[in-house]
């Protein structure tokens, strides 16, 4: 007969028997349940719109709904901080990108969490370039005339930002790389900081090609470069920063899908396949390509090293230019 230490033995190996068996069946039928994706911005701009493709895609590869909650807040550090310690089980979807994900470890290197050693990150969803901009009535025709000015002239030419954004980080990056001195006008939100380039009270900025693209159409603004390494579908016109004269320069914006560290590999495994899978569909890939964004090498190795590059990237240029945070 078993003593009563032998017989707690054996039921609690039954236990964990029984516990793991849950686990490993939980993950099987996975998913069984709504998925949250995680926006760490408000509603409506380029963030939302590529988490609520993606939500819509995903819901149709994982026969459950995948439903957007944006949760913004300090450039996307509340929201991105509050999803990386929800449970980690495949139930949380983290939208990753270039602000709260690169840029904001430059500007606070104490933030809670490591967006290195925290994070599962799945695949990268978008990127997309800025666009160097001028008003129509700056007589510059091309970078090299602009940057030429500049250094014949230095501080008397101004630009428009707003605080950490992508487009801020592509001119702290270029006057860097041209060697010039130029004067920052900060602004509060891209908006009036677009506004007032229309109307010339500034002139010059780097802007997002999505949101460019209709002004330069009409001629009310005049696009001297983008900021990827090869010229942009809908800006076949437009050279490179890098053509122009500053070779390997690249500034992008983008995102991607994440998880939060210890999520089930299994889990893993199947929500990386079923982002691949969503963003093969015609729709995604119509979606993104029409307003200038290009759909990047995907999965979980290429988008990992690419968070890395891109953290290390813009922590250099933020000590450098020694921006701090707001």
């Amino acid at each position: 007969m078993m003593n009563k230490r032998q017989l707690l033995s054996v039921i609690s190996l039954a236990g964990l028997a029984m516990l793991s068996q849950g686990k490993a069946l939980a993950q099987a039928d996975y998913p069984n349940k709504p998925i949250k994706l995680i926006v760490a911005f408000p509603p409506g701009g380029t963030s939302d719109v590529m988490g609520r493709l993606m939500s819509e895609e995903l819901t149709k590869v994982l026969k459950q709904p995948v439903v957007v909650e944006n949760i913004g807040g300090a450039g996307g550090i509340v929201g991105t901080d509050r999803a990386v310690k929800m449970p980690a089980d495949g139930y949380t979807i983290i939208q990753t990108g270039v602000g709260q994900n690169a840029v904001a470890h430059g500007l606070d290197p104490n933030i809670k969490y490591n967006s290195v050693t925290d994070f599962i990150h799945l695949t990268q969803v978008h990127s997309g370039p800025n666009v160097l901009l001028v008003h129509p009535s700056l007589p510059f025709k091309t970078v090299k005339e602009l940057v030429d000015h500049a250094k014949k002239n230095p501080g008397k030419l101004d630009y428009g930002y707003t605080h950490a954004a992508s487009g801020h980080m592509a001119m702290e990056l270029f006057k860097q790389t041209a060697g010039i001195f130029l004067t920052g006008i900060p602004y509060r939100g891209g908006g009036p900081m677009l506004n007032d380039l229309l109307a010339g009270t500034v002139p010059m900025v780097f802007l997002n090609q999505d949101v460019a693209l209709p002004h330069v159409k009409a001629g009310k603004l005049r696009a001297l470069a983008v900021t990827s390494k090869e010229r942009n579908a809908l800006y076949p016109d437009v050279p490179t920063v890098a053509e122009s004269g500053y070779k390997g320069f690249e500034a992008l914006s983008w995102s991607g899908l994440s998880v939060a560290k210890g999520t089930p590999q299994p889990i893993v495994d199947k929500l990386e396949a079923a982002m691949a899978q969503a963003m093969q569909s015609a729709n995604f890939k119509q979606r993104l390509t029409s307003t200038g964004f290009v759909i990047p090498s995907q999965g979980s190795k290429p988008y990992t090293e690419f968070v890395k590059s891109e953290l290390d990237q813009w922590t250099r240029v933020i000590k450098t230019a020694g921006i701090k945070p707001q």
